[in-house]
């Protein structure tokens, strides 16, 4: 693997440098779980897209750069280091865009990317269901086919982003009489629709992050179906796998949290250094990102010369979702005990991320799910 840059993406790098640093907003923006701040940051999302920085491996055409993913690693790395706002359309820019270039028609590309791309459209996920979770193949929300659309009944639950969300995509069973992966189509509803609840959840963390959503007797166009019918679970493990592979969490999220932990060990050093296992704790956190990292650009290679990413995507969710919970809970043991009582920014900071990391081994597939497909598709073992 060879890690040198060639000198057109040393000239990217530099042009995204420069482009963060005169266009990073100097405040920081207010939480997007909130209107205010949702607003803000669908304004900095139009601001990317006019650059085409929103999704740079997407077509020019479609509101990208026409990017590889070399240069969005390297895209990725200069967007953390500018400490740039956080990214609020993701469910639509990394996880339905790529399934859309995938699965979709040219005419649902058209439509639907580059407004995507510019955040006119936010996306929410329809997967999650009461009596689905993990076991996304016991969905039992339908979508029966009446003419040229479909009526969608049931209920979506823990769908992130959706209380200020436009649209959803979403997987339903539009067969009555099949079972699990068979008869589902997957499916994209706009959440104004009529006979649609949006009902929010408040986190543990205090903040709205998700909602569940009711459908009674909903009409959607047949147009609006994604892939063939009857064949949604093919296309929904193309979502899946971009959401535990490279695109959801790239590795430069993770060095950034740990250049900020070190900074925060460094000027609470005195007191840290009282318990020595923190210290440990830190060089596995550095190191776990470095690993990480590493383990991307070598992925990256190997797609560039013809592979693609398949059970080994259940691999970088585990790294990726464990290693933030290193990150966030080595962050908390320096602050200490009292630290929920700090009135302070950055503790604030620290207790946020640490309370949201501990639903990372649980989102985009449980942990104990992703070594059960890492046991069987990867290594080859029994079923239990």
């Amino acid at each position: 693997m060879d890690l040198t840059y060639t000198p057109a993406q040393k000239a990217f790098r530099a042009e995204v440098r420069a482009w963060l640093k005169d266009n990073v907003p100097r405040e920081k923006l207010t939480t997007y779980d909130v209107r205010e701040g949702f607003d803000q940051h669908r304004q900095w999302e139009a601001k990317l897209a006019s650059a085409g920085f929103s999704s740079v491996t997407w077509p020019k055409e479609l509101g990208g750069r026409g990017c590889d993913l070399n240069e969005w690693l390297i895209f990725e790395e200069e967007y953390w280091a500018a400490d740039a706002p956080q990214r609020v359309n993701q469910n639509g820019i990394l996880l339905l865009g790529p399934t859309l270039m995938e699965f979709g028609t040219e005419e649902q590309k058209a439509r639907f990317l580059p407004r995507m791309a510019r955040c006119e459209d936010m996306w929410a996920q329809g997967w999650s269901e009461p009596n689905a979770g993990s076991d996304m193949a016991a969905i039992s929300s339908r979508a029966i086919r009446t003419g040229d659309k479909y009526v969608l009944n049931g209920q979506k639950i823990w769908s992130t982003r959706a209380v200020f969300a436009d649209w959803l995509f979403g997987l339903f069973r539009s067969d009555p009489g099949s079972s699990r992966h068979h008869g589902l189509s997957y499916i994209l509803v706009p959440l104004s629709t009529p006979g649609i609840t949006v009902r929010p959840i408040r986190d543990i963390a205090g903040k709205e992050h998700f909602a569940e959503i009711f459908f009674d007797d909903v009409e959607v166009p047949v147009e609006n179906l994604l892939g063939a019918e009857g064949k949604g679970w093919n296309v929904a493990m193309a979502t899946a796998g971009f959401e535990r592979g490279l695109l959801l969490r790239s590795p430069a999220r993770y060095q950034h949290s740990v250049r900020k932990l070190v900074e925060l060990y460094q000027r609470n050093q005195s007191v840290a250094d009282r318990d020595g296992s923190i210290r440990d704790a830190i060089m596995r956190a550095w190191m776990g990102a470095e690993a990480y990292t590493q383990s991307s650009y070598h992925t990256v290679g190997r797609m560039h010369k013809g592979s693609q990413i398949g059970a080994e995507a259940s691999t970088n969710k585990l790294v990726w979702s464990e290693l933030d919970i290193l990150i966030n809970e080595t962050a908390m043991r320096i602050l200490g005990s009292r630290a929920e009582l700090l009135d302070d920014h950055e503790a604030n900071e620290w207790l946020e991320g640490f309370l949201f990391s501990q639903a990372g081994p649980i989102y985009a597939g449980s942990n104990e799910i992703q070594r059960n497909i890492i046991a069987q598709r990867m290594l080859g073992l029994p079923k239990s």
